[in-house]
């Protein structure tokens, strides 16, 4: 990357709050309905999206909710959290 397309980048992101960088980040790394089944159990993907919301509560000043998303986190990263089954898995449609 060109220096001058650096600081073209830089100076767009300038335009935005620290906040709304990090709500954008979070809505970027959120798993969409269409991609749920098949990300559901990526532990980076799952850490990832933990991570950017938490630190958007964090710049919200609100630490009481970012801390259990750090620790969902942490766990899907430490392998001590696992995607729970789909509660619709195995139904039939009637």
């Amino acid at each position: 990357m060109s220096k001058s397309t650096h600081l073209d980048k830089a100076s767009q992101l300038n335009q935005f709050s620290t906040l709304e960088l990090a709500q954008a980040l979070m809505e970027k790394l959120s798993i969409s309905p269409n991609d749920w089944h098949r990300l559901k159990s990526n532990r980076n993907v799952r850490a990832s999206e933990q991570a950017a919301a938490a630190l958007v509560f964090l710049l919200k000043d609100e630490p009481q909710e970012a801390l259990p998303r750090l620790q969902q986190a942490t766990g899907w990263l430490d392998r001590s959290i696992s995607a729970p089954p789909c509660p619709t898995h195995g139904e039939h449609k009637k």
